[in-house]
């Protein structure tokens, strides 16, 4: 290939805005599932808040009681929100969230927050494939009747969703039959006490999995999800590497159930720990 004075100037002006989108990449949001801080989010929604951006979060997911805000509550923490300089990405939500009867509901108030996906976090499908089948076509819809709004949709996965149902995964059939603008938001700790490899999971279904939640899990039965991150059995390297290379992540959630520790304390030992793992 011939380089001409012209395409030289245009690749010189050009390769500092791909060397600064390239570093920029490096830096995903890390955020906390505030489930994680669930008691104190009860007592005092906005202090917990306050503390976790003081802790360095960026983000932050609300759980299903923040469908019972006013509107005059959603903008209060919005501005919230906008005066510590943090973002909510994604509410996760109970599966009547996405029932008709409360979808517009839940939109609004998500687009108050700020919001870019709505999480299904749980389901409780009829048995069997065809069960889950039903799960993909709800979400489907949700696509449809949120896109006007520049919403999508996602789904939460736990353990069911990696056991074995007539020979195949739920997941597999979530994700088959799902909207490529369905988020797949996976959970590691689940997926991993499922018996399911968190990395390849990603690998195999690129593009898909927007956000993460990382919850470690230990097969030591006296600890399980009481381990803080990097404490259990995830291979982080891989997970980041899968995640960053195909998956399309573009936030992470610290979440955990529980620990040794104080709610709060839990909370920033991790971010801690996080921060050393993904320097």
């Amino acid at each position: 290939m011939v380089l001409t004075r012209r395409s030289f100037l245009s690749a010189s002006l050009t390769l500092p805005w791909l060397l600064k989108r390239g570093a920029a990449s490096t830096r995903l949001p890390v955020g906390l599932e505030l489930y994680s801080v669930r008691d104190a989010l009860k007592q005092d929604p906005e202090a917990t808040v306050r503390a976790v951006a003081q802790m360095g979060y960026q983000c932050v997911e609300f759980y299903a009681p923040y469908f019972d805000w006013t509107e005059d509550q959603a903008k209060r923490m919005r501005k919230l929100l906008d005066d510590l300089g943090i973002r909510c990405y994604s509410t996760h939500n109970s599966e009547q969230n996405f029932r008709s009867e409360n979808m517009n509901r839940a939109r609004d108030l998500n687009l108050i927050l700020g919001t870019k996906y709505m999480v299904m976090a749980t389901s409780t499908p009829k048995p069997g494939l065809d069960g889950w089948k039903a799960v993909a076509e709800e979400l489907n819809g949700a696509a449809e009747r949120l896109e006007p709004s520049g919403l999508k949709p996602g789904y939460h996965n736990h353990q069911p969703e990696f056991r074995l149902v007539e020979g195949v995964r739920p997941m597999e059939i979530l994700a088959k039959n799902t909207k490529p603008t369905v988020m797949l938001q996976l959970d590691v700790g689940t997926c991993l006490e499922a018996g399911s490899d968190p990395a390849g999971w990603i690998r195999a279904n690129p593009g898909r999995i927007h956000s993460l939640h990382l919850k470690d899990w230990s097969s030591d039965p006296a600890k399980g999800y009481k381990v803080l991150f990097g404490e259990g059995d995830a291979n982080w390297k891989a997970i980041f590497e899968a995640a960053e290379s195909v998956g399309g992540v573009e936030y992470y959630l610290l979440e955990q159930e529980g620990s040794r520790f104080a709610e709060l304390e839990t909370a920033r030992r991790c971010l801690k720990a996080f921060q050393a793992t993904h320097a």
